[in-house]
């Protein structure tokens, strides 16, 4: 039969240890816990590296132009644009100017 008062050194006891058990136990799984995320961390570098290197390697194997080079003919495309319509413009201008000047005489043709 159980005794409260006899026994309870024995429960507190008890209750002392599996405190202390309870402890490392939560100890020891929060260190595995923090190692395969330091583990998951490596290998997500691991992971994005050789993805990295994968894209480059496709992609330095196809035709492609730099950011740089784009930007570059993208400037050269501008100012040719301006000076194409700024050409067109004067090239109105002068033939409105022709259609108004009245022609001197007709020549005459033979036949």
């Amino acid at each position: 039969m159980l005794n409260p008062a006899a026994d309870a050194p024995i429960i507190e006891a008890a209750k002392e240890r599996f405190m202390q058990f309870d402890h490392r136990l939560i100890d020891d799984l929060a260190r595995v816990a923090g190692g395969a995320l330091g583990a998951l961390a490596g290998v997500r570098e691991e992971v994005e590296a050789r993805l990295r290197q994968q894209f480059e390697r496709i992609l330095s194997g196809m035709d492609l132009v730099t950011r740089e080079e784009f930007e570059v003919v993208r400037a050269m495309a501008q100012k040719a644009r301006a000076e194409q319509e700024k050409l067109a413009k004067r090239v109105a201008e002068l033939e409105a100017a022709l259609s108004r000047v009245k022609p001197a005489g007709k020549a005459k043709s033979k036949g």
